[in-house]
């Protein structure tokens, strides 16, 4: 795989999770809207802002064509049915943990993902791991293991994360079309359930009156739009082990927003945890330092 796609990749990655983390405070702000309110109104907000951006790039028309490419194939319209599917669950999961008492189980769906991913690069694609990539999921399997330990939260919203996006990202590379429009047509297909959803809001006329608002759900449209099209970009650069890995980059960024920004305290529990996947993100830099480094390989390139 080329170098500079891999760089590419592993900055997008990094990029998306570094925005995830902030989202996760910036829904605060947004209060008193509740999961489901604040799910519909991101799909909105993201589904505007990438329609404007593919306008102002004077793609609108390859949109066109690609939904009609898409409508065309009944095969191809069952897949992005389901990917559309499949995102909207994880979106909905994300925001849905954090209000309703359950995030610490949605969160470890988050840690699991990461080795479900490299799971699947090693058995579905048959990806081979050298050394330093074996040494990265051996500390985050400790990590995970001590965290399952502590925490007992294997639940239905654990296993929803952990199991829902790599069949989403199997089905995504096989649709020969841009990110970006893909993206495009999920958010069009999610649209009128996310409208509905806003209409039927009771908190819809408090929503209206407050003029803050008028400038936070744009803002969670755009902060959406650029996380949600980086993570997934990079999903196709990179090879799906190294990209799950680089999953564990947003856990640690939350931890270390919690400590510096907000001031909160590791506790010495938690270092069986975040010890060995801190770890694990170390092994992971080192190992894509060393695939940049390489000398480019002739490759097809990836849409």
């Amino acid at each position: 795989m080329n170098p500079q796609e891999i760089g590419r990749g592993i900055g997008l990655s990094v990029l998306a999770s570094a925005l995830f983390a902030f989202l996760s405070g910036y829904t605060r702000l947004l209060a008193p809207l509740d999961g489901t309110d604040i799910f519909a109104w991101r799909i909105l907000g993201t589904l505007l802002t990438v329609v404007g951006l593919l306008a102002w790039r004077g793609e609108l028309p390859r949109l066109r064509a690609a939904v009609a490419q898409l409508l065309g194939r009944p095969g191809t319209c069952l897949v992005t049915l389901a990917m559309a599917a499949l995102l909207a669950l994880q979106q909905w999961l994300f925001l849905w943990g954090s209000v309703n008492g359950r995030a610490l189980e949605v969160s470890l769906g988050y840690f699991l993902l990461p080795l479900s991913m490299v799971l699947v690069g090693r058995f579905y694609y048959g990806e081979k791991m050298n050394l330093l990539q074996r040494l990265a999921v051996l500390c985050a399997c400790i990590g995970v293991a001590h965290e399952l330990w502590m925490t007992r939260a294997f639940s239905w919203p654990t296993l929803a994360v952990a199991l829902g996006y790599p069949p989403y990202f199997i089905l995504r590379r096989r649709i020969k079309l841009d990110s970006l429009l893909i993206f495009a047509v999920e958010l069009m297909v999610l649209a009128l359930p996310s409208l509905v959803a806003v209409l039927m809001s009771a908190s819809l006329a408090a929503t209206v009156r407050t003029p803050s608002m008028w400038l936070l759900i744009p803002g969670l449209g755009v902060i959406s739009m650029i996380a949600l099209t980086s993570y997934l970009r990079a999903g196709k650069l990179l090879p799906m082990g190294l990209f799950g890995i680089l999953g564990y980059v947003e856990p640690v960024l939350l931890v270390l927003v919690a400590m510096a920004v907000l001031g909160e305290s590791l506790h010495l529990s938690q270092l069986g945890t975040y010890g060995p996947i801190w770890l694990s993100v170390l092994l992971t830099a080192l190992h894509s330092v060393r695939l940049m480094r390489r000398p480019a390989l002739p490759s097809q390139p990836l849409n």
